[in-house]
């Protein structure tokens, strides 16, 4: 892959892909067992296939065109369900058939059950979603990095977007009990009683996978609030606003990236109009992105789902570590992701100490005639 020292792309995002040089001395095995791990079944798989179509895109153009230094790169794909208790056996079962990268989990808390494992094995893992702060702020997973931005950059932009942009005050705080959207939850209310903006009127937890959310609804409704910040996935937040239309609650709704999917409006239908939600920054106006894009349009016959960027940035960054380290040693491919920028549909990024992708971010999103579309 080829680049100047600023990290600019010397020709086209496809010959990036494709120009690959000498032999790897450090890469063992007669492939590269390129890992990607995350819900390809159940309620969440419209968060794990998208990445499983990204990594597929970008490995095919890389093995057409000879590999990496030589070796073909195999894809060994493993469903999480995003299930804890699951994921644990998913990395094990990596582990097991010699994985040497792994792009994903999507899940915080699967990816959290998971990273015990591959830091053991000594394995690189690179997630387009994960946010929660514990992988990367707490250095308990040096071999943990994202592309994607933490949730302790997600909570404020939140609760910012509610107070400052839609102009309410009066806030209740609902999230899902789970490592993905309590923590989430928490840092936004820690967020509104440090800057002394707004006022939480109620933070409350719900049990995922419940039939019905008619008595938080009903909370929401007694404490007054103007607007609902929700920490959790699509499947409960589409039944919590379906059961807030039908009470005819005027409150706003404002959510994470967790919700921001079409499943969610599919699911959710005229009760997802008007929604916000925190999400992976806009990278349209990235060529590389709407390369991206049409390439996945192209293979699949639809455009990308969630976090197709993100999982798409980050296998070109992890093979892009191979090719310039000549190795899938941890260290070595660490020490290229946090000193070298590497061109992808989410910019031009490399890496901080503690994982996280440098120069990206979150943009809101409101849901309009069905669609999410780009708050400006």
């Amino acid at each position: 892959m080829k680049y100047n020292l600023s990290g600019k792309l010397l020709s086209t995002a496809a010959c990036v892909l494709l120009a690959l040089s000498a032999p790897a001395l450090g890469v063992a095995g007669d492939t590269i067992k390129f890992g990607v791990a995350g819900p390809h079944s159940g309620d969440l798989a419209s968060y794990g296939l998208p990445s499983v179509n990204a990594a597929k895109l970008v490995i095919d153009k890389v093995n057409a065109n000879g590999g990496i230094n030589g070796k073909m790169v195999e894809m060994l794909v493993e469903d999480d369900v995003c299930k804890p208790e699951i994921s644990t056996n998913t990395a094990t079962k990596l582990v097991s058939d010699g994985v040497e990268v792994v792009l994903g989990h999507i899940c915080s808390g699967a990816t959290i059950a998971a990273m015990p494992i591959y830091k053991e094995s000594g394995i690189l893992v690179m997630s387009p979603s994960a946010t929660s702060d514990e992988l990367t702020l707490s250095g308990d997973y040096p071999n943990f990095f994202r592309t994607i931005a933490p949730n302790a950059a997600q909570s404020p932009a939140m609760i910012d977007f509610a107070i400052n942009k839609l102009g309410l005050s009066k806030i209740a705080i609902i999230h899902d009990k789970g490592d993905y959207g309590k923590p989430l939850a928490e840092g936004a209310k820690k967020h509104v009683e440090q800057t002394g903006k707004g006022e939480v009127v109620l933070f409350e937890g719900i049990t995922p996978g419940a039939m019905d959310y008619s008595a938080i609804v009903q909370k929401i409704k007694q404490s007054g609030a103007e607007v609902v910040v929700f920490g959790g996935y699509h499947p409960e937040a589409s039944k919590i606003v379906t059961i807030m239309k039908k009470k005819r609650l005027k409150t706003k709704f404002v959510s994470d990236d967790g919700v921001k999917d079409d499943t969610f409006i599919k699911v959710a239908g005229d009760a997802a109009e008007g929604v916000y939600a925190a999400g992976p920054q806009d990278n349209s106006s990235n060529p590389m992105a709407a390369e991206a894009k049409a390439a996945h349009k192209a293979a699949f016959g639809s455009d990308p789902g969630a976090f197709f960027e993100g999982a798409y940035a980050a296998t070109v960054a992890m093979l892009n570590a191979i090719e310039k380290a000549d190795s899938t040693k941890l260290e070595d491919l660490k020490k290229v992701l946090q000193t070298e920028k590497v061109a992808t549909p989410v910019g031009d990024i490399n890496f901080d100490k503690n994982g996280d992708a440098i120069g990206v971010g979150f943009s809101m999103y409101v849901v309009e005639n069905g669609s999410y579309i780009v708050v400006k």
